[in-house]
């Protein structure tokens, strides 16, 4: 985008973009305020970056990564990347693109937005819009349909300004053969990755060594605080049977619920569509009217409808001849609507004009409304029924227990005096609980909220009430080194492993770099191998070398052959050396070269 700026100075156009731009940061500025608020990540002008916008990109942008590299990402790359800020500059500069946009008085229509979604492949059942499938994908990721389109309309409207900035754009072909060269470098290497695990068998525990380290890593291993309880609980199961639902209370709701129990009349068409855009002029719009009557008579003639909409139609329902499948009244734009639901099975429709074109539409088959009856939901609503009734129920008893336990002084008095039954608990941790209730998130959450001698008000769980006491707590302690023998022993030895990998690995890199060869300072027990062809442009032609390791390599200058430093992924050290460098395949296909010269002008 600077590149364009730069070489296109004096064009005025691109002096308005950049007055535009330039006011809006002058006069708004660009801000992050990371953490100030919780579902806020960025703001840009006064305009909130979204924290789950932020999200689904930065998903999108790791899944990229994913297939990229053949379903596994490499340990530590992400990080390597700066893969958060990039995602959060990507947002940041997008919202700058938008506002200019929008300063500059480029729109997006509703119209063009909701052709976009329309075309787009999630949404579709065979090949064609679902209205309920898009309602229900957004649903589960959380958004409503006035939040997804919104943010698609921004989007659009940042590419058209993109667009109109980037044909102002120049690629020569220095930069393209540039492009070509440097994708299609290639280099060999030998290599040897040193791994921690496999230096275990050298490690010797001293125990001089052990207490040692032991004493520097003890809050490694702290115990977990405890608890014991003393508790009561009122369970919702206990109270369910004790419930009676009268039959009004039944067809009470039953007649305020009968939209649940309602499938609403559905009909099955098939159309053809001539589709007009929103710039398409009076023209356009005639010359398609006029062919959609001229197919209107075939259809009316008796030829086959489905062949037609196969032939005809600019919906992706052609290939299905035009079968639009079973839909409720509302599904389709308001003309469409009320042509369909005009109509009497086989019949065919006038030309009829919406906001995608103009359709012929032939009503294929009318599946009626049908309401499922009392008898078949009685008990289903009544088990309903008991459900919302009992949380209340349950209540009144637990706040009765609990009223009684203040005026007798404690629980203890309260027990004594022939109360609910008391629970004692062991001691236990947040981690190690006993069986429900105990274990349920909510009873958790409460009993490690508490001090010794505390007594809690009502607890709601999943399924009950419960009142909680703590009759003693447990802080978190050191063990002992024998108590945690075995487990202290298993992190010295991994520990000492990484140590002696790294010790090993840059013995070899010195004595390597020395003699000017990795094979010459290898020693035996150490297996060099020898990559073949690494392209630039692939990283999957790396295989089992990692990323980071390639990338190092590529950035080997002059006569260098050998890294300054051990290359450290994950619990592995790995060496190379660069056995050759060479440009691969010069000439590039007409096609491969136009995509090519695109995708640089998409990133000027």
């Amino acid at each position: 985008m600077l590149n364009i700026l730069r070489k296109k100075a004096q064009s005025t156009l691109i002096q308005a973009v950049v007055l535009i731009i330039a006011i809006v940061f002058i006069f708004w500025g660009v801000g992050t305020n990371i953490g100030n608020k919780r579902n806020m990540l960025a703001t840009v002008n006064g305009e909130e970056i979204p924290y789950q916008d932020f999200q689904r990109n930065y998903d999108n942008a790791v899944e990229n990564l994913r297939v990229q590299f053949g379903g596994t990402i490499p340990q530590g790359f992400l990080e390597g990347l700066d893969l958060n800020r990039q995602v959060l500059n990507q947002l940041i500069q997008a919202e700058i693109l938008r506002q200019g946009g929008n300063k500059m008085g480029i729109t997006v229509s509703k119209l063009a937005t909701q052709e976009e979604i329309m075309e787009m492949e999630v949404f579709q059942t065979n090949g064609q819009f679902d209205l309920n499938r898009y309602r229900e994908i957004l649903g589960q990721n959380r958004m409503t349909p006035a939040s997804f389109e919104a943010g698609l309309q921004s989007d659009l409207l940042a590419r058209k300004v993109t667009d109109a900035i980037r044909g102002f754009a120049v690629v020569t072909d220095n930069q393209v053969n540039s492009r070509v060269a440097y994708a299609n470098e290639e280099m060999k290497l030998a290599y040897v990755a040193v791994r921690g695990e496999n230096m275990a068998d050298r490690v010797e525990i001293k125990e001089e060594a052990l207490a040692a380290w032991y004493d520097g890593h003890k809050n490694d291993y702290l115990s977990e605080p405890k608890i014991r309880l003393q508790y009561l609980f009122f369970s919702f199961d206990d109270d369910l049977g004790r419930l009676t639902i009268s039959e009004d209370a039944i067809k009470a709701q039953y007649e305020a619920d009968i939209e649940t129990y309602s499938t609403p009349e559905k009909r099955r068409a098939r159309h053809i569509l001539f589709r007009v855009m929103e710039n398409d002029d009076a023209g356009v719009r005639a010359d398609k009217k006029k062919k959609a009557e001229e197919v209107l008579k075939l259809a009316g003639e008796g030829s086959d409808f489905a062949a037609l909409a196969k032939q005809y139609s600019d919906d992706p329902s052609a290939a299905n001849g035009g079968d639009l499948g079973f839909f409720s009244r509302g599904a389709m734009v308001e003309a469409f609507d009320e042509a369909v639901f005009q109509m009497q099975p086989g019949q065919i429709s006038g030309v009829v004009e919406t906001v995608f074109g103009f359709h012929i539409i032939k009503l294929e088959e009318v599946r009626p409304a049908a309401v499922r009856s009392l008898e078949e939901v009685r008990d289903e609503i009544a088990a309903r029924l008991r459900q919302n009734e009992v949380k209340g129920v349950t209540f009144k008893r637990a706040s009765q227990a609990y009223e009684d336990i203040i005026r007798a002084g404690s629980l203890a008095n309260y027990a004594a005096g022939q109360g609910e039954p008391v629970v004692k608990t062991d001691y236990f941790s947040r981690n190690d609980p006993p069986a429900p209730p105990v274990s349920d998130p909510k009873f958790l959450e409460g009993a490690f909220g508490l001090k010794k001698g505390e007594l809690s008000s009502l607890v709601e769980t999943g399924q009950g009430y419960a009142i909680l006491f703590v009759d003693d707590l447990q802080a978190p302690e050191v063990p002992e080194l024998q108590a945690v023998r075995e487990q202290v022993e298993a992190d010295y030895r991994g520990a000492r492993s990484l140590e002696l990998a790294r010790e090993e690995t840059e013995k070899v890199l010195k004595e390597a770099r020395d003699k000017k060869s990795l094979a010459a300072a290898v020693p035996p027990e150490i297996e060099i191998k020898e990559s073949g062809f690494i392209r630039h442009s692939d990283p999957a032609s790396a295989g089992e070398i990692p990323p980071q390791v390639v990338q190092q390599a590529f950035a080997l200058t002059g006569t260098e052959g050998l890294p300054e430093q051990p290359v450290v992924v994950g619990n592995t050290f790995y060496l190379f050396e660069l056995m050759e460098k060479r440009q691969g395949k010069q000439s590039l296909e007409e096609s491969e070269r136009q995509q090519l010269w695109e995708q640089l002008l998409a990133s000027v």
